[in-house]
């Protein structure tokens, strides 16, 4: 619910105490100056839509993360130009957060000895331009592979609300670098439910973005005219062939209903704007379905703009059940705080819509078929 050119960032709230007792203050993160000699390029996993450039990985859709493993007490990675914001996670525990690092190689070092896994998030939304991360490296006796993949998926598609906008702010008066340094989308309800059913998910996401209207009617690709491709040039078609989620959440129209309608718009009426939206809504979902047949779909709306946007979701799903859709599930979720940067979902918030959302999925017996 922002403009496109807000771009957002991470959660200052996670700190070094997270590491494990015992081997905090020896486990660093640090820039150094050049590539040491005789390293191996690791192996990894990487969970997002990433275009590879060598072994280097391209990204721009928000929460995408990179697992790997290594034998010793060290690893090294590399990362690209952009603004950018990482959690580096070893074994579980956070060691430390990279706030807009500068391009180069970093080494993580003073790990004991013995396996360790490396998993890389990215915290901060990308609309600006794509980031370049990795490769990875340790000496060649340390190679490991990496983590095997979850038997789970699950797939996140929306706006801010999704993206974790401004969710580790105290406040709601933020200014541009408070949103980019408070966004997190590791804190956010997409993280929380992949956590709870140990699964692999993505955050197919856009800050501002609608079904056919984004926010204030700002000119940009809506987040369906965006959601096909690798990145937001629109270049290259994001395909996956190890990408089947048994569950696809998804959550618009926030940015359709919040604002009014300005002379010169698309829709002279409100109810113009209203059939636009249920039919691109209806049509979005049946080309998600299309591809994941077996998928359980949910949607979810909050009661945001004196409730027109559940309203209009609840349509939504009355014409895909109509079509003959069986697999969809619909949360109403009301009562949000909204304290968090430019009234977005604060922690406390995200973790009522993960809990409202698993709700809906227990239900579901073969939720997690195949």
């Amino acid at each position: 619910m922002t403009k496109h050119r807000l771009v957002a960032g991470i959660a200052t709230a996670l700190t070094m105490a997270m590491a494990p007792v015992g081997s905090a203050a020896a486990q660093r993160v640090e820039r150094v100056a050049e590539m040491p000699a005789h390293l191996t390029i690791l192996p990894v996993r990487v969970h997002g839509r990433v275009e590879r450039k060598g072994d280097a990985l391209v990204r721009q859709w928000p929460g995408s993360y990179v697992e790997t493993a290594f034998d010793g007490a060290t690893a090294l990675f590399t990362i690209g130009a952009g603004e950018v914001g990482l959690h580096v996670i070893v074994d579980g525990r956070e060691i430390d957060t990279l706030v807009r690092p500068a391009p180069g190689v970093y080494r993580i070092d003073g790990l004991p000895g013995g396996r360790h896994e490396l998993r890389i998030e990215v915290a901060s939304e990308s609309q600006a331009g794509p980031t370049r991360l990795g490769p990875f490296y340790a000496a060649q006796r340390a190679v490991m592979p990496p983590p095997p993949a979850r038997a789970r998926q699950i797939e996140f598609v929306g706006d801010s609300h999704t993206v974790g906008y401004g969710v580790t702010s105290a406040k709601r008066e933020c200014t541009q670098d408070e949103v980019w340094r408070t966004t997190d989308t590791s804190r956010g309800f997409g993280a929380l439910l992949a956590h709870r059913y140990d699964a692999d998910y993505e955050i197919n996401a856009i800050s501002g973005r609608g079904i056919v209207r984004n926010y204030n009617g700002f000119a940009a690709n809506t987040l369906p005219d965006a959601y096909p491709y690798t990145v937001f040039d629109r270049q290259s078609r994001a395909t996956d062939p190890d990408w089947h989620p048994q569950v696809i959440v998804v959550a618009l129209g926030t940015n359709d209903f919040t604002t009014p309608l300005h002379a010169g718009e698309t829709w002279a009426t409100r109810d113009a704007l209203h059939a636009d939206y249920e039919a691109r809504y209806v049509r979005f979902v049946q080309s998600l379905r299309a591809r994941d047949p077996k998928a359980l779909i949910v949607l979810w709306a909050t009661d945001l703009a004196d409730g027109e946007i559940a309203a209009e979701v609840t349509k939504v799903v009355a014409k895909l059940r109509a079509s003959g859709e069986r697999r969809l599930a619909y949360v109403p979720v009301n009562g949000l705080a909204f304290t968090a940067c430019n009234a977005h979902p604060s922690l406390a918030d995200q973790k009522v819509i993960a809990d409202r959302i698993a709700g809906a999925i227990d239900t579901q017996a073969d939720a997690w078929q195949r």
